[in-house]
């Protein structure tokens, strides 16, 4: 069983608020989050609420500020459980919105898109397995997007708006 632990000051003190579960506003139960726990499990969390804005993937471990550590302006406000897949990973990538232009199917992880199928962008996505993670920047590195089983016909309806997708890795059993 998965489970996070969310506090409102920095070093684990103040109130806290445990999560097993998707969350999609953790100010309903802390004014504000500045460190955190996860005890078992995979979470990724958001700067906004309803899984919008700015993203990180939190693996098992202590995060005792994590505001400054992640540099979330606003702080943690709300967040997703990531199962463990065990299966085949595929997802279908798009040039341009609502799945058009040059599709290339994924997979494995690619850490350089424009150099692996020749594309200068990804605006949309078909993830058919597994869950992915999507980052800005080549060789996994800049914000990131999580993306679970689904369609996504624009990128900037999940928050993230002026962001390139340059590499793609898969959500294996990193947590």
């Amino acid at each position: 069983m998965s489970k996070i632990i969310f506090y409102e000051d920095r070093n684990f003190q103040g109130r806290s608020y445990e999560c097993m579960s998707d969350c999609a506003d953790i100010s309903s139960y802390l004014s504000r989050c500045q460190s955190c726990r996860v005890e078992s499990g995979c979470f990724m969390v958001y700067e906004r609420p309803n899984y919008m804005g700015n993203q990180h993937l939190m693996k098992r471990g202590e995060y005792a500020d994590y505001m400054s550590m992640m540099g979330m302006s606003g702080g943690i406000r709300s967040c997703r459980l990531i199962p463990v897949h065990r299966g085949q990973f595929r997802m279908r990538i798009y040039e341009r919105e609502n799945f058009s232009g040059k599709m290339n199917e994924l997979i494995d992880d690619c850490d350089n898109i424009m150099e692996r199928y020749h594309v200068t962008d990804c605006m949309s996505c078909q993830v058919i397995e597994g869950h992915w993670l999507l980052y800005e920047q080549l060789h996994y590195r800049g914000r990131m997007i999580y993306l679970r089983p689904g369609e996504y016909r624009n990128f900037r309806d999940l928050g993230i708006s002026g962001m390139r997708l340059m590499s793609m890795r898969r959500i294996t059993d990193i947590c």
